[in-house]
């Protein structure tokens, strides 16, 4: 009995055409295993309600066309199920699909469904919230918030908003409790890690491992404009920051608490609460990965 599979492509995300895709599917997917549908999102969040009719209907796998926005959508409208998620990534930043090792071809990440290899992804809750790879409370919030925004898209986008805003950015105040330890401070970065990078190779949490049952908060404290080349460049090469700069905390629930309420789920924007309780769901999504 085949598979069934329900494509769902975000038309917008990226910088990558869309049109040529169902040709792709079409002629690399293995439909002597697969039976497929192709649906189109029409508006932001139309895929989370794509998403959920397709697994209340017992299609096998749902795949997400498109950015980290659209892998949220689609992901986290699974959470729970029995559907898995696969990813073709084509989208600006492509965070999760690099930590999985998903091509970024298009061919190539058709095969990597052929394969069919998955595993039992954590995924992380925030108060009612849930998101997949990372999520962040600082300077990656306003980056993300403006990006969203601009007309810009692809790596280029980014490094303009990141150099636009950086010289305007104000530390923000937080307060953070892992296991009774509380401790507040001023940060540039204050992020809850799953998976290990943003997206386009910038690594925040290089250790991060998706099936481990914990999360990692990575702090970014103040530094001066000098300092700067070099934090960029440890980030870009996977390598943990200098201790004088930066602070890793591994978790399963924290309780952060902000003084500006802005944030990012999946590169997504998103205004929250105050005070956050986040934590670790072990295992809650099947999820189709690359190659090691």
């Amino acid at each position: 009995m085949k598979q069934s599979i329900t494509f769902i492509i975000n038309p917008k995300s990226g910088v990558h055409k869309k049109t040529d895709i169902p040709g792709l599917i079409e002629d690399n997917l293995d439909l002597a295993r697969f039976e497929y549908e192709i649906v189109y999102t029409e508006y932001r969040k139309h895929a989370i309600k794509l998403a959920k009719a397709a697994s209340k209907k017992g299609i096998d796998i749902v795949c997400a066309v498109g950015g980290d926005g659209s892998v949220h959508e689609v992901g986290t409208a699974l959470i729970g199920t029995k559907t898995h998620l696969a990813i073709i990534p084509v989208g600006s930043g492509n965070g999760l699909a690099r930590h999985l090792k998903i091509p970024l071809d298009v061919k190539d990440a058709i095969h990597c469904i052929n394969d069919n290899e998955y595993i039992h992804m954590d995924t992380v809750k925030v108060n009612e919230k849930r998101f997949l790879g990372v999520g962040g409370y600082g300077f990656d919030a306003i980056v993300a918030k403006e990006f969203d925004t601009g007309s810009k898209r692809g790596l280029w986008g980014y490094i303009l908003t990141i150099f636009r805003e950086f010289f305007k950015y104000n530390p923000l105040n937080v307060s953070i409790d892992v296991d009774g330890k509380v401790k507040s401070l001023p940060v540039v970065l204050c992020t809850v890690a799953n998976s290990s990078e943003f997206g386009n190779g910038f690594t925040i949490s290089p250790e991060s491992d998706v099936t481990d049952g914990e999360l990692e908060l990575c702090i970014l404290k103040p530094f001066s404009i000098w300092s700067a080349p070099l934090i960029a460049f440890n980030y870009f090469r996977k390598k943990r920051q200098s201790s004088k700069f930066s602070e890793t905390i591994p978790f399963k629930k924290a309780k952060i608490k902000l003084t500006k309420k802005i944030a990012h789920y999946d590169g997504e924007p998103i205004d929250v609460r105050e005070e956050l309780i986040v934590s670790v769901v072990p295992k809650s999504l099947h999820i189709l990965v690359g190659k090691k």
